[in-house]
């Protein structure tokens, strides 16, 4: 029997395993042409936006990217920091305090982002580069929707159909009640109470998505449900006490209710004086909940009436959250590691 004289045996010797930890995205300044670019990005997904290809089009690039990019840029201007998007700055901590928990030796992991930069095909070709030929991809999104878990795993066979050598491939769909990430919220909670107090009402406030999207089949009300319920019954709450609400509305048709903006300016007006918000579906700390959540909803409650509106922090690198994540590695990767 004969073989080729390039033929590569050292990379048959052994299995590298490689994670892909990806996270929506944000734009590279607080610009308006750096939102524009980002902007025409994230809403030009199909997987963001299901609308008639054509006239979303239009509408995309005739009106929302000649206005929208401005109000946003204004927005990321009060929460960017020295060292970038608070997003991007997180998850790279996440992504260092996750490598330092496998070392070199067992896993590799890398960063990418479904928009903007780092890209997933980035993070992939990082991977490759480093040997990774098996492959684990953990979208940080604990609730699963077509509109990001799903844009994220067309990304990732999408860098795949330029490779000669496909890896062996696992994709984790949601983790909403994975009892360590529900004991990790929980956490906080409690944290955030010795520290400051416990509110009148405990707010769960998520990403809403057209209710379109779950008439059709799309499971993240479900998801969001339970989470929320796993996390009132861990704290020990009556029903009364707290509240699912969804937030970031965006268009004119009807999105999962009740919205979160809607529900503080209600609790403002019925007379509740304070108010804590988590937001369990973000894992890093964003322009939707530092700027949304803190200045703009907060906004609405005190002006219908409230008089404290307390944020609790996304789980970020807490080092619950991140043996959460090892832990989710560690089982996904069984066989692997």
């Amino acid at each position: 029997m004969s073989y080729s004289a390039n033929t590569d045996f050292t990379s048959e010797q052994g299995k590298k395993v490689g994670v892909l930890l990806v996270n929506l995205g944000t734009p590279g300044a607080p610009t308006s042409s750096a939102l524009r670019s980002y902007l025409k990005q994230f809403l030009g997904d199909p997987r963001v936006v299901e609308a008639n290809r054509l006239v979303w089009w239009f509408a995309l690039n005739g009106v929302i990217l000649n206005t929208r990019p401005k109000k946003s840029a204004h927005a990321y201007q009060t929460v960017w920091t020295d060292e970038g998007s608070p997003l991007m700055v997180i998850s790279k901590q996440q992504q260092q305090a996750l490598q330092a928990k496998f070392g070199d030796h067992e896993a590799m992991v890398e960063l990418g982002m479904t928009y903007g930069n780092p890209s997933i095909e980035q993070g992939l070709n990082k991977l490759r580069e480093q040997g990774c030929n098996r492959l684990f991809v953990l979208p940080l999104y604990p609730q699963y929707s077509g509109s990001t878990t799903a844009a994220v795993t067309d990304q990732v066979f999408d860098v795949f159909k330029s490779w000669r050598r496909v890896p062996d491939v696992r994709v984790l769909s949601a983790y909403h009640d994975e009892p360590a990430y529900i004991d990790a919220l929980a956490n906080s909670v409690r944290e955030h109470w010795d520290k400051h107090g416990k509110a009148e009402k405990l707010m769960m406030s998520f990403h809403g998505i057209p209710k379109r999207y779950v008439n059709n089949g799309d499971p993240y009300q479900l998801h969001c449900e339970q989470t929320a319920k796993l996390l009132a019954d861990n704290l020990g709450l009556q029903d009364d006490a707290w509240m699912l609400t969804f937030q970031s509305i965006f268009g004119r048709e009807e999105w999962l209710q009740p919205y979160t903006a809607s529900q503080l300016k209600t609790w403002g007006a019925a007379g509740i004086k304070d108010v804590d918000v988590i937001c369990p579906g973000f894992a890093a700390d964003c322009l939707e909940t530092l700027e949304e959540i803190t200045v703009e909803n907060k906004g609405y409650f005190i002006e219908a009436g409230g008089k404290g509106l307390r944020y609790i922090p996304a789980l970020n690198d807490r080092d619950d959250h991140i043996a959460v994540l090892e832990g989710l590695v560690e089982r996904e990767c069984a066989g692997w590691l």
